[in-house]
């Protein structure tokens, strides 16, 4: 069976460190501030918008909410959001997506200054992404490499195939293992044999948005599978995109879901708004 990658317990040590890290930062006059935007009454979204005020609250950081009406105007968000961007006690700023159709989240997001940037979203962090000089790296795929590193796991070398081309996961995901010397391919889906593919995986990434997608017999025997799925099953009940149960026989490592990547893409932002404060204070901390 699988060793079981605990991101619960990845996630804690990742908090710790950056509460260690806020305290000293504390003791010379620094407090990082993470602002975050939600417009509407999306419930998902107003569960990650909790969740990450809490993990301020534990790391020590402050944090500002600010919860606008469904009918909030681009003009007013973009006001807003270049309000924050002067605002010297928030170090980051994120607009919780996805938005109302009738708001624009890349003008939103590329209104965002990129040194408040903590979602690594905006045009400028992406590109330093691309050519590996980056302050910030997207929560998601940041946290997928630390419960790599978590299974004593080095991508150097090896064969990784990531699932999924998103702007905010497969791409950027694909770029930090090509960062760790990994060989990458990237599958989506219009690629011919995907299953061919999967099987020669030495880590293999799903990040596909569909319940079950990759089955046992698509995992190469021993491999890291990281699972970045967050669905319902035909039961209603919470499932990632591998069907765990076969999965988990084959493979040498495995993230649960939930349990896994979720908890870590918050340990991430808290390390993200830290980065930022350092950034932002460089003078007075020096």
């Amino acid at each position: 069976m699988a060793q079981i990658i605990d991101g619960k317990k990845v996630s804690a040590q990742v908090k710790a460190r950056v509460a260690d890290e806020v305290a000293a930062l504390k003791e010379k006059g620094v407090t990082p501030g993470l602002a975050v935007i939600i417009v509407g009454d999306d419930s998902a979204s107003q569960v990650y918008v909790r969740n990450k005020e809490k993990a301020c609250a534990e790391t020590g950081m402050y944090s500002e909410k600010y919860a606008l009406p469904a009918e909030t105007t681009q003009e007013e968000l973009l006001n807003l959001v270049k309000e924050l961007n002067g605002k010297k006690e928030i170090s980051g700023i994120l607009c919780q997506l996805p938005l109302p159709s009738h708001l624009n989240s890349d003008i939103v997001i590329n209104a965002i200054d990129p040194i408040k940037d903590v979602d690594a979203f905006h045009p400028v962090n992406v590109g330093k992404i691309m050519i590996g000089d980056y302050a910030f790296l997207p929560c998601t795929p940041a946290g997928v490499m630390e419960l790599i590193k978590s299974a004593g796991v080095d991508p150097e070398g090896k064969n990784c195939v990531v699932v999924g081309r998103s702007n905010i996961v497969g791409k950027p995901m694909a770029m930090l293992l090509l960062h760790k010397n990994a060989t990458v391919t990237i599958c989506h889906s219009k690629t011919v044999n995907l299953s061919e593919i999967t099987k020669q995986a030495d880590i293999l990434v799903a990040a596909v948005g569909r319940a079950k997608f990759i089955t046992g017999d698509m995992i190469k025997p021993g491999a890291v599978v990281i699972d970045v799925g967050m669905n319902r099953d035909e039961n209603g009940k919470l499932c990632g995109d591998v069907d765990f149960e076969s999965a988990e026989k084959t493979a040498g490592a495995i993230t649960p879901v939930p349990g896994g990547v979720g908890p870590m893409t918050i340990a991430m932002l808290m390390e993200n708004t830290l980065t930022a404060a350092k950034i932002q204070n460089a003078n007075k901390l020096k």
